[in-house]
């Protein structure tokens, strides 16, 4: 048992970062593909899907709040991963933190619940960008067969002629009044789509780092773009609308009890008296 927390000293974890050879790792990313790397984790699919169903339905405009606590969290996770870098400047991330700190077991958990974590996020974001992959094609014209467009035993209906996934138009269903039973649906077999991404990113890690880095900068970089055009146009839109401030400010003082999306695109609010 004593041998499950046995700890790997600093010294050790040093000398075995600066041994060379085939069976080693080198160094070939600078600070900007670093950077980019921690902004890429930073900045997921999340704020792109999960923001607006969760300001127009659930938060409001107090979804600013969320986002500034999400904010201090990342900030003491990041301080924390900036001591352990400091301290222990080789690669390894948690898994090496931990052999260092708590011992080789909770090494052998983080290491394996890291792989974990990566393939079942790999996997859900991948499913999650099909979705909106084939609901853009739809709009083209490239319209992909509901069984090879979603996961096993997901549910596809027939709504203003395009297949759409049950989960994502059930509210625009309930609030026309129209009953998913009665349009025409179908199952799917396999996400052909998800396949395709996963296999896609795949690749670009299996032919080396620095094109896996190279990748990712230039996805960081249109994803930071998306970011700043959306800013700028509430800007622009706050300027022209300067009562809107005042407006959002009175709905949440008023602790909007529910919040939702019409099929015209307008939000309309339940206020409080």
């Amino acid at each position: 048992m004593a041998n499950l927390l046995v700890t790997k000293s600093l010294s050790t974890i040093l000398g075995e970062a600066s041994e060379t050879g085939e069976h080693t790792l080198s160094r070939s990313l600078g600070p900007g593909s670093l950077i980019a790397l921690g902004i890429g984790a930073i900045i997921g699919t999340g704020i792109f899907v999960l923001t607006g169903p969760a300001a127009a339905r659930y938060a409001g405009p107090g979804v600013v709040y969320s986002f500034i606590l999400a904010a201090v969290g990342c900030v003491f996770a990041g301080l924390c991963y900036a001591e352990f870098a400091a301290m222990i400047p080789v690669a390894g991330s948690a898994y090496t933190y931990g052999y260092a700190t708590l011992g080789e077991i909770f090494a052998w958990i983080i290491g394996w619940d890291l792989v974990l974590e990566y393939a079942f996020g790999a996997a859900t974001v991948c499913s999650g960008w099909s979705g909106y992959v084939v609901s853009l094609g739809q709009d083209f014209g490239l319209r992909l067969p509901p069984e090879l467009a979603g996961t096993p035993g997901s549910v596809f209906v027939l709504y203003n002629g395009h297949w759409e996934f049950l989960g994502r138009v059930a509210a625009k269903l309930a609030q026309a009044g129209i009953d998913p039973a009665t349009l025409p649906q179908r199952h799917g077999v396999f996400n052909l789509i998800a396949f395709i991404g996963i296999m896609l990113v795949t690749t670009i890690l299996v032919v080396g780092v620095k094109e896996s880095a190279n990748f990712n900068s230039f996805i960081v970089v249109v994803k930071l773009s998306v970011l700043v055009i959306f800013l700028c146009l509430g800007a622009v839109t706050l300027l022209h609308h300067p009562e809107l401030p005042k407006m959002n400010l009175r709905l949440f003082c008023r602790q909007i009890p529910a919040c939702s999306a019409s099929l015209d695109g307008r939000v309309y609010c339940a206020e409080r008296a």
